[in-house]
């Protein structure tokens, strides 16, 4: 197993600080060295002054050390150094390290627009006063070097203005990866969200009809265990298939929490009215069921939503009438599918009141109806839910064949 070396990486300001002390040596001694050879060539001697030129050439690369945190000054500093060296006819030499290190610090560190304007107005002054200085240089060849260090400038800028370019790109493509990951996870959390809605939705539906029909048939074996014990033993037959059923739905349901398949069912759909209906009739509920032929190829999320919509209506009719007439119609279109429940109402009786809590409670939308209309709408359908004029009520659902929702039943 190959093991990596750490690398060493010194912080930025030991990094400037070394930079500076190079800038400065070359600086100086490039500067000495380069004019040993020739006095004659020597307008004005480094020592001249006060050792002014000295001065000048440590001064414009010692600045170097806080290039980072004073970009501006530094590229001022080191301007003005320039000029006078210059002006004042000092000897010529790599006396400009530490300008060039300015001028590209100035656009790496900048804003784009702004710190290019600056460079280049800082780069044509410049031009403009070595070329002043160097009118009547000897011998005229020498010019070139003051083109070398327009030319040097300006290549300077240009790299500095291209590293920070490509640093900004570099920074927009990490903030666009990082917006995608959080949206990613937004809508990791959307989905998990409405996915507990719809388990909510179904363990709801699933547990209020098993409940109702299981509290209807258990008061009728109350009611007749003492005096007619083969009725009661069937109701109880009864209770346990349809407690049975339930569990075996909400298995279904919460199956999807679970990594494994076991024991999971199809999502209930309109193959399972029959055995709903037949529930419903063994709940004491008069019920007409009048169903055409389905189409071919109905939706999973239609078929379901067809049978929770029945179970949720006929639930309501147990708990809030009890035993009465229900007539439940299927009829399907070419594109869509209408669901009506009615009932009767509560059969008249001596001790029946119509104003009975459970009948009022049934002229709200209370969250049963409300999650029909939820469910209707998650597919792109409609329903209407309300009393009738002659007494009962009805709930009348249309669902599209071709869902526009997300919704996952």
């Amino acid at each position: 197993m190959q093991h990596r070396i750490p690398l060493l990486r010194l912080p930025a300001w030991a990094q400037d600080v070394l930079l500076a002390a190079f800038v400065t040596v070359m600086q100086v001694q490039g500067t000495v060295v380069r004019n040993s050879g020739e006095p004659e060539l020597v307008l004005r001697p480094l020592a001249d002054l006060g050792y002014l030129g000295y001065v000048l050439l440590v001064v414009s690369g010692a600045v170097v050390a806080v290039r980072r945190r004073w970009p501006v000054a530094v590229f001022g500093v080191t301007a003005l150094a320039s000029v006078v060296y210059y002006v004042l006819d000092f000897p010529d030499g790599p006396g400009w390290l530490g300008l060039f290190v300015a001028i590209y610090t100035l656009t790496a560190l900048g804003d784009g627009r702004r710190s290019l304007a600056a460079a280049g107005a800082g780069i044509a002054a410049l031009a403009t006063c070595w070329l002043i200085a160097a009118a009547d240089i000897e011998p005229p060849a020498a010019i070139g070097w003051v083109f070398f260090r327009i030319g040097a400038s300006v290549m300077s800028a240009t790299l500095g203005e291209s590293v920070r370019s490509r640093r900004f790109i570099a920074a927009e493509a990490l903030e666009r990866a990082e917006l995608a990951e959080r949206t990613r996870d937004e809508e990791a959390r959307a989905r998990v969200d409405e996915e507990r809605l719809r388990i909510a939705r179904e363990v709801h539906d699933t547990v209020a009809h098993a409940i109702a029909v299981i509290n209807v048939q258990s008061g009728v074996t109350a009611h007749v265990l003492d005096k007619r014990p083969d009725p009661a033993r069937e109701t109880l037959e009864a209770i346990e298939q349809t407690s049975s059923q339930a569990l075996r739905e909400m298995r279904t349901i919460l199956g999807v929490l679970r990594d494994d398949n076991e024991g999971r069912v199809p999502h209930p759909g309109l193959g399972q009215i029959d055995e709903l209906t037949a529930t419903a009739r063994e709940a004491g509920l008069d019920l007409d069921l009048e169903a055409g032929s389905p189409p071919p190829s109905v939706p999973s999320a239609i078929s379901s939503a067809v049978y929770r919509i029945l179970q949720e209506s006929i639930t309501n009719v147990i708990r809030h009438v009890g035993p009465t007439r229900v007539t439940v119609a299927l009829d399907y279109g070419a594109d869509s599918v209408e669901v009506r429940v009615r009932d009767e109402g509560r059969r008249g009786g001596p001790g029946d009141d119509e104003a009975a809590p459970g009948l009022a409670g049934r002229d709200r939308p209370g969250r049963g109806i409300l999650g029909m209309r939820e469910r209707c709408r998650l597919l792109g359908g409609d329903l209407d839910a309300g009393p009738l004029p002659g007494g009962g009520f009805a709930v009348t659902a249309r669902l599209p064949l071709a869902p526009s929702g997300t919704a996952n039943a």
